[in-house]
């Protein structure tokens, strides 16, 4: 039985009584059989599955869910009655593309029906097929109607065949260039690339000239590709600032159509909708007519069944042109039932059930236009940043309600996680009225309501276009919002309550933070620069290189005559001693004295490891310019990097193909030498890093990093046999020179005299290279020794950058060589004058220097094993500075778990900033100083490291 009541003209569904027996159908309406449904299967997440559910047990039908791996704990989950994993070990998204899993979900638990929602597989005719051949029921149109609607081309084609105007355009999907070369010169610009088998937007590319049209041509092929599986194109003539207008249909078994009248959708953002209006603002009725007309044409043709949008292009003349079918519900589908009083998913159901149109008492005199409905997308988007999605947990939420408000969501609630894995749409709000500015001011009025906190909404843009007076008017096109850049002037959220009760529940529960003070002021006077001769700078070992390759290269340094050296002053000296904080303003002003006058060096350690992240995070540089800069500066002399293996220079582990290119634009901007490294020694990541650099053309210095003693017979993990086991995998693998890395300065004289003449023995052709740090003192004595033992090269630094945690005096070792066969040829004199530049040039970073808190080295490094660098480099990024602009980083290793503030927010010294969790631990970051937080570097899920950057104040 059937009840309904007329409102203001229109026709209510209130309820169906469900009977297994079908209902007498209209004398001209054939009777197919009717099959009740006891138990949906939405194939989809989120907001849209919540609401198909909603419906179903409003019928009285069971409900099932699916799920993938990272949506365990979402709400649609828990409004089903029934819940199934599928997707196990795939990506987010792929698990709800998978359509086995689907199908044997649905087989295994009997399921009736399958609603596809939108998205996802919605569309996919071979997904209607499979629900079909498994004996499921597939809420929407048949498997024909889906690939026919859903190939656009042939949807163009039906609808011509039905007398519905299309934008001029090709009939078939272009397979090169030159046709859209041949489209453009027929029809002009501009044109428009469109998928060919998928929409939102994506593989949707406006080309206004033949100078954009092959880049543009290019990356929609691939945007297709990426996201359809597809990357079939076809061209179309652009109409320009055009209104987007839908028509929704609904069409039963029976050949019933009819229309439930037209949204307008023209407020979108590179494509994809924004604000949806029904019924459109200021649209002539006749021109409303032939929009409906052609909708119901166009569906009888292809014979529709089900619920689906026909959508239209309406140029500034009046005209309207066809552009495509979406077989399926749409996002805004809300607006159309608020003004037609139509369940579109009730209808949609019962239609797949087997009951025609008219037995649900829908009929085309009876669907009337009651009022106007707007429906804002809030999503989890920054419009501040580009729109750029936000993730994390919501910490406060407080919804906009009240009479003419529906609210369709899923992850809206106070402690729900917003992931970066799907879409961001965080809950739809719908807003009905009278007529369209009471609509409108109802929804500005619930959107200030809203309270969202621990995650950017969009809601300060959406009130923006609410208040916006072209919107107020009904008059936007498509370019409404490319055309009010004031539309992006937002008022950013205060969230005071909550700051305050973070900061006050931190000082409660772990007291007070002090900063580490740093007085020490930097110098007021800049550096002298050394006189430089004129003229190019004599040859070095890089000629060498660049005449007879890596090989080549290795042998010359072989067998030189006397000891070289590696000068670390531009890299390691500075991470040690100084925090990794020069600037590559200092390092470009004694590069020219440097390639005059120690020409004679191994090479110039400059770049890479924790230089190449400093630079970016710290100093506000690009790493790469400082390499070409300073390559233009010193042309002869080798330059040198530390690659982490297939950590590259981050603390993580990247696919293999980034490695491979990132160490090929290394050497092509003028690396030379590349010294791969990994901490334990792990051949699978040393070999990848050797393999990247050798592809590249790099010489390839494999590095054994050091620790233990192996003149010491106690000490028997990392004993003499462990080192030259993993030297013969190393130069097994290819390597041009052997290093032994040092990193904490463990190296005492008697071990340096074992190891290094144990591994001349062994390799009498391959280079020696020797890298410690002086932190105990013994440096310079352990180099001498090791050049005695048979070593090619060691490391040092500039006099006055040399000591402590960082690497052998350069004087030093010049003078204990002078007039030996090892002697290093390069001019004590000339080392003296670098130094004092050094000298000068360290005082500008007094606030980083190391001695703030140290004043010598310290022997007790043979008993805790500190690498040089964390002396400094742990200590000034994980404390703070005070009183100048800071940058504050990780205390320890962990996970981000909570992120406080945002850019722009006004910060209190001691205020919370970001919580870590490590070892089952949380750690509160604070803020050192008060000031304004610049920049935030990280996203919740986000695994950092101690030397991670966090976020930046001023």
């Amino acid at each position: 039985m059937l009840k309904f009541r007329t409102i203001c003209g229109s026709l209510k569904l209130l309820s169906i009584r469900r009977t297994s027996t079908a209902p007498a159908a209209s004398p001209n309406v054939r009777r197919l059989e009717y099959k009740p449904i006891k138990k949906v299967m939405v194939a989809n997440r989120g907001e849209i599955a919540i609401r198909v559910f909603r419906a179903c047990t409003e019928l009285g039908i069971r409900t099932v869910a699916v799920y993938s791996e990272q949506d365990t704990g979402q709400m649609h989950r828990q409004k089903a009655d029934e819940a199934y994993l599928i997707g196990r070990g795939l990506a987010p998204v792929q698990a709800y593309l998978h359509i086995p899993d689907i199908i044997k979900v649905a087989k295994e638990n009997n399921v009736d029906a399958v609603h596809p929602g939108y998205g996802f597989l919605s569309e996919r005719a071979d997904f209607a097929q499979a629900c079909q051949d498994a004996g499921v029921r597939f809420i929407g149109p048949s498997p024909e109607v889906v690939r026919k609607m859903g190939d656009k081309v042939e949807a163009r084609a039906i609808a011509i065949a039905a007398g519905v105007p299309v934008v001029p355009g090709t009939d078939a999907p272009i397979t090169s260039l030159h046709e859209a070369h041949e489209f453009s010169n027929t029809y002009g610009f501009p044109i428009i690339f469109k998928a060919a088998y998928g929409g939102g937007g994506r593989g949707m590319r406006v080309v206004h000239s033949y100078e954009e049209l092959e880049e543009n041509y290019t990356r929609a092929y691939s945007e297709a590709l990426a996201a359809f599986g597809n990357g079939a194109l076809f061209v179309e003539k652009f109409i320009e600032k055009p209104r987007h207008i839908e028509v929704q249909i609904l069409g039963d078994q029976y050949g019933n159509i009819l229309h439930l009248y037209e949204r307008d959708c023209s407020i979108q953002r590179r494509h994809q909708k924004v604000v949806e209006i029904a019924p459109a603002a200021h649209l002539d009725p006749q021109l409303r007519t032939r929009l409906t007309s052609d909708s119901v044409k166009l569906a009888k043709q292809v014979g529709y069944e089900n619920a689906g949008t026909v959508e239209f292009l309406v140029d500034k003349h009046g005209k309207h042109y066809f552009i495509e079918v979406n077989s399926r519900l749409q996002v805004e589908h809300t607006v159309t039932e608020e003004i037609t009083d139509v369940d579109l998913v009730h209808a949609q159901i019962h239609v797949a059930e087997g009951r025609s149109l008219p037995d649900l008492g829908l009929r085309q005199e009876n669907i009337r236009i009651n009022g106007c409905a707007i429906q804002c997308r809030v999503t989890t988007e920054d419009p501040a940043r580009s729109f750029q999605p936000d993730t994390g947990r919501i910490e406060v939420f407080r919804s906009g309600e009240g009479m003419g408000i529906r609210l369709d969501n899923a992850s809206a609630f106070q402690g729900a996680v917003i992931s970066p894995h799907y879409d961001s749409l965080l809950v739809k709000v719908i807003a009905h009225g009278k007529d369209h500015p009471t609509a409108a001011t109802k929804m500005s009025r619930a959107l200030a309501e809203f309270r969202v906190r621990g995650v950017k909404t969009n809601i300060p843009f959406l009130q923006n276009v609410l208040n916006n007076q072209q919107f107020l008017g009904g008059t936007v096109d498509t370019q409404f919002i490319d055309e009010n850049p004031e539309l992006f002037q937002l008022r950013p959220a205060q969230n005071r309550a909550q700051k305050l009760l973070y900061y006050l529940g931190h000082i409660m529960v772990n007291g007070p933070t002090t900063p580490i003070p740093v007085k020490a002021s930097p110098s007021s006077a800049d550096p002298i620069v050394p006189a430089v001769p004129i003229g190019p700078p004599p040859a070095g070992f890089r000629d060498i290189l660049l005449r007879e390759g890596p090989e080549g290269f290795a042998r010359a340094v072989r067998n030189h005559q006397g000891l070289l050296l590696m000068d670390t002053t531009f890299r390691d000296a500075h991470q040690s001693l100084l925090a990794t904080r020069v600037r590559t303003h200092d390092l470009k002003k004694i590069s020219p004295y440097v390639a005059h006058n120690f020409n004679k060096l191994f090479s110039i350690e400059n770049w890479g490891g924790a230089t190449f992240d400093v630079a970016m995070r710290f100093l506000y540089e690009c790493p790469w310019r400082r390499l070409q800069e300073l390559r233009e500066l010193i042309p002869n002399i080798p330059f040198q990097m530390l690659l982490r293996g297939a950590n590259a220079v981050g603390y993580t582990n990247y696919p293999d193909n980034v490695v491979f290119k990132f160490c090929e634009v290394a050497k092509e901007n003028g690396m030379d030498v590349f010294r791969v490294f990994d901490s334990l020694n792990y051949l699978p990541n040393l070999l990848l890093g050797m393999e990247a650099v050798g592809s590249a053309g790099g010489v390839v210095e494999a590095a054994i990093s050091y620790t233990g003693d192996v003149a010491d017979p106690s000490r028997t993990k990392y004993s003499l046999q462990y080192y030259m086991d993993l030297a013969e995998e190393l130069v097994r693998a290819g390597t041009h020179i052997l290093c032994i890395k040092d990193m904490a300065g463990l190296l005492k004289p008697a071990a340096c005299t074992m190891l290094v003449s144990s591994l001349r023995d062994r390799f009498p052709d391959l280079p020696l290279h020797i890298h410690t740090h002086d932190t105990s003192g013994a440096g310079v004595a352990a180099m001498l020794a090791c050049a005695q033992a048979g070593a090619d090269v060691v490391d040092v630094a500039s006099d006055s950058m040399s000591g402590m945690t960082s690497q052998p005096s350069m004087g030093a070792l010049v003078a204990c060589t002078r007039g030996t066969p090892l002697d290093t040829g390069v001019p004590l004199e000339r080392v003296f004058d670098y130094s004092e530049y050094w000298e000068g040039a360290r005082g500008l970073y007094a606030a980083f220097d190391c001695t703030a808190t140290m004043k010598s080295g310290n022997s007790d490094v043979y008993e805790n094993e500190i690498p040089g660098g964390q002396y400094t480099n742990l200590h000034f990024q994980a404390k703070a500075l005070k009183d100048v602009k800071g940058q504050i980083g990780a205390p320890m290793p962990g996970k981000v778990i909570d992120i406080k503030v945002a850019a722009g927010d006004k910060v209190a010294k001691g205020q919370p900033l970001c919580v870590l969790s490590a070892m089952k631990m949380e750690t509160v970051v604070t803020s050192p100083m008060e000031g304004t937080v610049r920049k935030v570097h990280v996203t919740t899920d986000m695994t950092l490291e101690g030397d991670d950057l966090i976020l930046e104040i001023e």
